[in-house]
């Protein structure tokens, strides 16, 4: 055969995979071409399978999810019942759980004698000895009846100026004679406000309590009205508060949505150990923090990761860590894929590892020089994290946002009274999300105001250990604006 048609047959051959003659030094390439091509072909076919298994994966994870999303009331639940589930009620023993009752009441306002007789209830047998006395106590709500001032209001005319007087009694809250002159008292407005703003009850609720509990009547409308003038009553106290958190050392910020007139809004709260400051706005930005905290606030601001924080310069920072970094971890393990969980594993073995010793430095206080050097370790294990150069997407997100927020990582280690989290504003947070989920949001302007209002006051109280009835009560009473008698205003800055 001639040489030329022989190579041509020779090449065709190794084209259609057929193995060419091993004399053949010019097909060497062709075949090592082809060989490489199939191991490709192989590698693709792998990858477009895992990527298959992992987009069912996801899917049926967004399914779950949706699922989840729709069935958040209690009632309903979100898997499968246990194979083996606890029995009901208390559990003997060491799994009792916390004994523990009724204190005797420290007063007795009515007395009863129960005797036994005449006859025995089993046998019927009238042959009863009588073998001791054991008391018994019953708290119970007497019937309430609402208490009616009639305050005769003297009237009188100026004979200098012309101008119109009134009397005003100390136990008055309003100078109102004509259509007002029959409306709730400070108490009423009190619990009003905290059924309303603090607890989450609507105005119709609030209507069928007064009316089945205290035999009050009253309509929406003037629900309405008597809070905003708690409101009113509350604005200098509430200016103060904002001072107090402008001058605090460390304060916790967060923000969720909320909505006014059916306007997407943001309701804004900062925390300090005493006091609560609510602050509904139009926006989420760095403007909208400095007008509670300041643009020269210099404390240590605890904080999510939200970029417009970073704009405190001023401030000392501490990102939240157990609420969102380390929760940003374990979701992003969760999902990781193929060796991408390296890095989140890294991540969160340090935070864990500055936990920890945060934790052991609370009973055994280390030296200025050790705790240096310790932060020290910690920060530089980091930095050797922060260096890694990742390919997966959700990696390359997760480092990004730590080197934006390296200097805010550990600041809880270096300070020991700042925590680790933003949970004091989560926790300040919550009722009024509960609160949303009732109600909405507000319907103007002046609902929102008066919502952040009576909801720092309220808060504030409970972490005082203030009565905020008592002191709304000595509010509505005072004939010009002052103070509410919070113990940090008495006490001062």
């Amino acid at each position: 055969m001639n040489p030329l048609l022989r190579a041509g047959h020779r090449l065709v051959e190794a084209w259609r995979g057929a193995s060419p003659a091993p004399d053949c030094p010019r097909c060497e390439p062709l075949r090592r071409e082809n060989e490489a091509l199939r191991q490709e072909m192989e590698r693709l076919r792998q990858e477009n399978q895992a990527q298959k298994e992992e987009n069912a994966r996801l899917r049926e994870s967004v399914e779950q999810a949706q699922r989840a999303g729709k069935r958040q009331a209690a009632p309903f639940s979100k898997g499968p019942p246990k194979a083996s589930p606890k029995k009901n009620g208390r559990k003997p023993g060491e799994h009792y759980g916390v004994k523990a009752q009724r204190p005797v009441p420290d007063h007795v306002d009515e007395s009863y004698e129960a005797q036994i007789g005449p006859g025995c209830p089993h046998c019927g047998s009238d042959d009863l000895e009588e073998t001791g006395v054991v008391d018994q106590y019953e708290e119970d709500i007497p019937p309430v009846q609402p208490r009616v001032r009639r305050f005769g209001v003297h009237v009188g005319r100026c004979r200098r100026c012309g101008r119109r007087v009134q009397g005003r009694h100390p136990l008055q809250t309003s100078d109102a004679l004509g259509a007002a002159r029959v409306h709730l008292g400070p108490r009423a407005k009190a619990l009003a406000a905290d059924l309303t703003k603090g607890i989450g009850t609507s105005f119709g609720k609030v209507r069928t309590i007064f009316r089945t509990t205290f035999a009050l009547s009253i309509t929406r409308g003037g629900l309405s009205q008597a809070l905003d003038r708690v409101a009113t009553s509350l604005a200098p106290t509430y200016q103060a508060l904002v001072d107090q958190v402008q001058r605090a050392p460390v304060v916790a910020a967060d923000e969720t949505g909320w909505k006014v007139g059916g306007r997407l809004q943001w309701l804004w709260v900062f925390v300090t150990p005493t006091v609560t400051v609510y602050r509904i706005m139009d926006g989420r930005g760095y403007e909208e923090a400095c007008a509670v905290l300041g643009a020269d606030f210099d404390g240590t601001l605890l904080r999510d990761g939200w970029a417009p924080y970073r704009r405190f310069k001023l401030a000392t920072h501490q990102t939240c860590i157990g609420g969102h970094l380390i929760r940003r971890c374990k979701e992003t393990i969760e999902t990781a894929q193929r060796g991408t969980a390296r890095l989140p594993h890294a991540v969160l073995r340090i935070f864990q590892r500055a936990l920890h010793l945060r934790d052991h430095w609370a009973a055994h206080p280390p030296t200025l020089r050790g705790r240096a050097t310790h932060v020290g370790i910690i920060v530089a294990a980091m930095d050797r994290v922060l260096a890694w150069k990742p390919t997966a997407h959700e990696n390359r997100k997760l480092v990004k946002h730590l080197r934006n927020e390296r200097d805010a990582l550990f600041t809880f280690l270096r300070d020991p009274s700042v925590p680790a989290s933003n949970w004091w504003g989560e926790q300040a947070i919550r009722p009024l999300v509960v609160t949303r989920k009732i109600w909405g949001g507000n319907r103007t302007a002046l609902g929102a105001i008066t919502q952040q209002n009576i909801g720092t006051f309220f808060r504030t109280c409970h972490q005082q250990g203030a009565d905020p009835c008592a002191l709304i009560e000595e509010l509505l009473r005072s004939p010009v604006a002052r103070l509410a008698s919070l113990p940090s205003l008495i006490a001062g800055p």
